[in-house]
């Protein structure tokens, strides 16, 4: 399996835990495509500065991927830290975008579907 994770980008972990839960089963890969239905670019940028991209496409294949993807249907700009907090579920991504720490670019509507797919990273407790 391609891992989507760097050591510069230590939250980028998060896009490998998508991407499993994504292709955990057919059925929740479909459910996620349904739900989320177009492709979601991020770009982080880390405490040195350096910036990094990777794609959610929940409209053609349901996977994770680096780069910013094909035609992405909103990019989201946000610190490494930030997004950290998202997919921890310790930061709102609507205040982040109200304080400019989050950036959006295309279908802002799409991007309320994404917090059901950030959810999926959040590790599963395990019974």
């Amino acid at each position: 399996m391609l891992t989507a994770r760097t050591d510069k980008f230590p939250a980028s972990a998060a896009f490998d835990q998508i991407n499993s839960a994504l292709n955990a089963s057919e059925a929740d890969r479909k459910d996620a495509m349904k739900q989320g239905n177009a492709v979601f670019a991020f770009t982080l940028k880390n405490a040195a500065g350096e910036t990094d991209s990777w794609n959610i496409d929940l409209k053609n294949k349901g996977v994770v991927s680096k780069g910013l993807g094909e035609k992405p249907t909103v990019s989201l700009s946000l610190s490494e830290s930030d997004f950290a907090g998202l997919v921890s579920g310790k930061a709102n991504a609507q205040r982040l975008f109200m304080s400019g720490k989050l950036k959006i670019k295309g279908d802002v509507m799409k991007a309320t579907k994404l917090d059901p797919i950030l959810k999926k990273a959040q590790t599963k407790p395990k019974l």
